[in-house]
């Protein structure tokens, strides 16, 4: 068999792509297939699109598509044919049958990051962000610092651009990639030059079937890392620590710089157990990032516009990504001062009477709400909990709304197995039928000086299409109340 040719100046493009399947045309499958249209004839041999469920506006892609050449299928139960390579979609499960059958037909089956990966240049530096929570905030933090130190550099993956987008664009010289376990799961020979692992906690258990799978995928961040490559891990989170430890103990092929230790993000991991890096919050408060040598001292945390202790770590974290790309410390101080809270985490939204009111539409899981509990100390906010149930397990929530917050609302589908969890606590614990409902109820039960905050640990699917639209109604909500009290 005649030895692969790939494409000089790229990470590991074939120069022949052969018959490319595509699998899902929500956004990164739409950006694959367009990509792979421009070169249908040529690296591209033949291209087909199994499209999932018809609409409109797919309907009007398909059709120009397929005037380009393309095969573009509707509704498929099963994938029919041979392929070469197939690039699936992030919401198609690895374990459904539906992939599984692409799998049996297609010479091999990756993610669009991978995808996009292979195509980029070969001098281009990627820094690969994943974990449960706060992906989104850590990879905006890290191009922003970046960007402060001269780095041409972009956001991509679940932020920003599809990879792939970016890629074809040859949008910049360091692509900083949110990528999620779904994208994760199908990469092979992917290689961030940092990859940033920031918690991992149950989550998206339908799509991976069991923690384990959803861990494993991702993991596999660091599956090509090697000497060049630098791993920025959160050892303030139990299940990220253990790897380490394990790593250490297999002798890690790549540079580590652990951020925090069991005790929290003030914990030294070099004075802890010898680490030659670390990153954590030093005497007085201030961010430190130890590694290659050199002892970073960047910012105070009380200095940072994004606050609570989770915030440490992803500056921490994004801190640590940059300077290993080589950032000066000053600049990365710099961007640490200058970087403003992203839309639905932790947003201030405004105050109604003296009460102060946040946007934390984004914490759609347990997690995300513990996070959100301890950002306003030594405040205790009136918490908003509430949407689509995900069935988690509730008494870790109970346990710290009774430690950190003064009362909750209940609202929405989830009100009822909320309000039960609730129900021996020592929380007071408030009814609502809808998010409208709940604010109102909060704002009724503050005074002036209390904080409100949105952080519902639940999808949003009862009321809203997405996190975002809940996130823009609260606001609004929140500015007419504020218009009606003056304030």
């Amino acid at each position: 068999m005649a030895a692969r040719e790939y494409v000089a100046g790229r990470k590991l493009a074939p120069v022949s792509l052969g018959r490319v399947l595509v699998l899902g045309l929500g956004k990164s499958g739409k950006a694959v297939a367009d990509y792979c249209l421009e070169r249908l004839g040529g690296r591209v041999s033949s291209l087909a699109v199994a499209a999932g469920a018809p609409s409109a506006e797919a309907e009007a892609w398909a059709e120009e598509a397929r005037a380009r050449g393309a095969v573009v299928l509707f509704e498929h139960e099963a994938i029919e044919g041979t392929y070469d390579l197939c690039i699936a979609s992030p919401g198609i499960s690895e374990f459904s049958d539906f992939y599984r059958s692409a799998a049996e037909a297609a010479g091999e089956v990756i993610s669009e990051v991978e995808f996009a990966w292979r195509e980029s240049a070969a001098d281009a530096r990627w820094v690969a962000i994943t974990g449960t929570n706060g992906k989104t905030t850590t990879t905006a933090l890290t191009c922003h610092l970046l960007r402060a130190a001269g780095f041409d550099a972009v956001s991509v993956g679940n932020i920003g651009d599809t990879c792939i987008q970016a890629v074809a664009a040859d949008a910049a010289a360091v692509y900083v990639a949110e990528v999620s376990s779904y994208q994760l799961a199908s990469t092979r020979d992917f290689a961030p030059d940092v990859a940033v692992v920031l918690n991992i906690t149950p989550d998206h258990l339908a799509w991976h079937r069991s923690h384990e799978n959803y861990a494993a995928a991702k993991w596999k961040v660091l599956a090509q890392a090697d000497a060049s490559t630098t791993a920025v891990l959160n050892a303030c989170d139990d299940a990220v620590r253990e790897r380490l430890r394990a790593l250490r103990a297999q002798g890690a092929p790549c540079a580590i710089v652990p951020i925090g230790t069991a005790a929290g993000v003030g914990g030294d991991m070099r004075a802890a157990c010898g680490a030659d890096a670390a990153a954590f919050r030093g005497p007085g408060g201030k961010l430190v990032v130890a590694q290659a040598g050199e002892v970073s001292e960047l910012v105070y945390v009380d200095n940072l516009q994004i606050k609570g202790e989770h915030n440490q770590v992803n500056a921490l974290a994004a801190a640590s990504a940059a300077l290993a790309l080589g950032a000066t410390a000053s600049a990365v101080a710099e961007g640490l001062l200058s970087f403003a809270p992203l839309e639905h985490r932790i947003e201030p939204a405004g105050t109604v009477a003296g009460v102060a009111c946040y946007n934390d539409s984004k914490a759609t899981n347990v997690d995300a709400t513990l996070v959100a509990l301890t950002a306003f100390l030594p405040a205790r906010p009136i918490v908003l909990l509430g949407g689509r149930d995900k069935g988690t397990e509730l008494a870790p929530l109970v346990a710290a709304c009774e430690q950190y917050a003064r009362a909750v609302v209940c609202f929405g589908e989830a009100r009822e197995r909320f309000a039960a969890a609730f129900a021996d606590s020592s929380v007071p614990a408030m009814e609502a039928d809808n998010m409208e409902g709940a604010l109102d109820a909060a704002l009724a039960a503050a005074v002036p000086g209390d904080v409100v905050v949105l952080s519902p640990a639940c999808a949003s699917f009862d009321e809203f299409s997405c996190f975002e639209e809940r996130g823009d109604v609260f606001k609004a909500l929140v500015a007419a109340r504020a218009g009606k009290a003056g304030a």
